[in-house]
């Protein structure tokens, strides 16, 4: 069953009395259409109690499920293929039959090269490497910071095969890489305490995932560009598609957060289907002081691509900025979660050191993470690249051996600073 959302306002100003839908309405909002009439009032300063004459209707489905023709419209198999090869990089960087040639082959795939053990990802054209910090508002004229960031990525993956995997069997200990127990699981480190297949892995969550969603596909650099807006008015779709131009667009945004789910038209319904967005959209769900947060990003995503079915691009728009809240809250909540699990750890008697450091690592991927965040109705991040920076260089440099010797004072200072440009506490996501 489809559900309509009756879209009403006067002159951008929102109303909210005799213009709202049902309250009861779950998925009923009030939104704008600048051109509309109120009571056959031109100026469109009283609601008069009824805003019939400029309601536009927006058909909301229940599902992810938008057809033109009895065709289906969603497309985002390009997301997919990437999720599922960042998958397998992270899975080889747990073999040390794996050499750094091979894995930054992956990384970089090239059509028809036997990177991947599925011989589809080895026939695509896709790779992790290329969209990998690729936004158009962000990396669009900023080759050098691009160029920074693929590099990181580029020693995580060197940095486990070089220092790491050659000490597989060893203890490791301050200053030495190798080896450390973590309760049932054994966790691999370099010397100063990083697990280099973390940061990679959560890495990718900010620099892949995140910003190709908000910075690239949700933006309307993308979403409008060239005839774009025109031929969704128009109803036409890209050549030899079943949709148009500006659906897809939302949709690869849409993939790279549901693009695992077996069931991507109800994707809440088996959240953890990856090891990178839609997991932490998870976890975040699973703490009380957040939930609910799943559901949000789902029904903006949805009724975002209804409008543009509806052509209401204002509604578009604001569905765009909810999204853009809402995932960089869930890099800065788990950042933070991290940090505090990590600190609990090590702050106590008999330090655990395996477990503190495995959360650490998670936390620094995290915090890399922030810098490819977007705060609502801005152009920019929540944390730009070089306070990212720093906040890596505190968490390493409290003494020569990294994550052996960070303090208490450290990991809190970190999180209480991530925690202030959100809105949620530092308690809210410590546990």
């Amino acid at each position: 069953m489809k559900k309509f959302l009756l879209i009403l306002s006067v002159s951008s100003v929102l109303m909210n009395t005799a213009c709202n839908s049902d309250d009861n309405d779950p998925i009923a909002v009030v939104a704008t259409c600048t051109d509309g009439i109120q009571n056959g009032d031109e100026t469109g300063v009283d609601c008069g109690g009824t805003c019939t004459p400029c309601t536009t209707a927006i058909d909301n489905p229940t599902s992810y499920i938008f057809e033109r023709n009895g065709e289906s419209t969603v497309s985002f198999s390009g997301q997919t293929t990437r999720i599922s090869m960042g998958q397998e990089i992270i899975d080889a960087m747990q073999e040390t039959s794996s050499t750094a040639v091979k894995l930054q082959a992956m990384f970089a795939h090239v059509e028809g090269v036997e990177d991947f053990t599925d011989a589809d990802l080895n026939a695509s054209d896709k790779s992790v490497r290329s969209k990998t910090a690729a936004s158009a508002d962000y990396f669009s004229g900023n080759a050098t910071d691009q160029a920074l960031i693929r590099a990181d990525f580029e020693s995580w993956i060197d940095g486990q095969v070089n220092e790491v995997f050659p000490n597989w069997g060893v203890a490791a200990e301050a200053g030495v890489a190798g080896q450390i127990a973590d309760g049932s699981s054994t966790r691999y480190i370099n010397a100063k305490g990083l697990e280099y297949n973390q940061a990679f892995n959560k890495g990718l969550i900010g620099a892949l995932m995140a910003d190709q969603a908000l910075n690239n596909y949700l933006s309307p650099a993308i979403l409008d560009e060239g005839d774009n807006r025109a031929n969704n008015d128009a109803g036409t779709p890209a050549e030899g598609k079943a949709y148009t131009t500006m659906e897809h667009k939302w949709d690869e945004a849409y993939g790279y957060v549901y693009g695992a789910n077996a069931d991507a038209a109800d994707p809440n319904a088996d959240l953890g289907a990856d090891s990178f967005m839609n997991k932490y959209v998870g976890r975040v769900e699973g703490d009380d002081d957040f939930a609910g947060i799943a559901d949000e990003i789902f029904q903006a995503f949805k009724l975002g691509r209804a409008a543009i079915v509806a052509q209401d691009y204002t509604v578009r728009d604001e569905q765009a900025q909810i999204i853009k809240k809402k995932i960089s809250e869930v890099i800065g909540i788990r950042a933070v979660y991290y940090l505090q699990q990590g600190k609990n750890a090590l702050d106590q008697e008999t330090p655990d050191y395996g477990g503190g450091f495995h959360d650490l690592s998670e936390g620094y991927g995290f915090i890399y993470s922030l810098q490819f965040t977007r705060k609502p109705n801005s152009e920019d991040p929540y944390f730009t690249k070089a306070e990212v920076d720093a906040f890596l260089v505190d968490l390493m440099d409290d003494g020569e051996n990294g994550l052996w010797d960070v303090t208490p004072a450290t990991l809190d200072a970190i999180a209480e600073a991530i925690a202030a440009r959100f809105e949620f506490t530092l308690a809210e996501a410590a546990d």
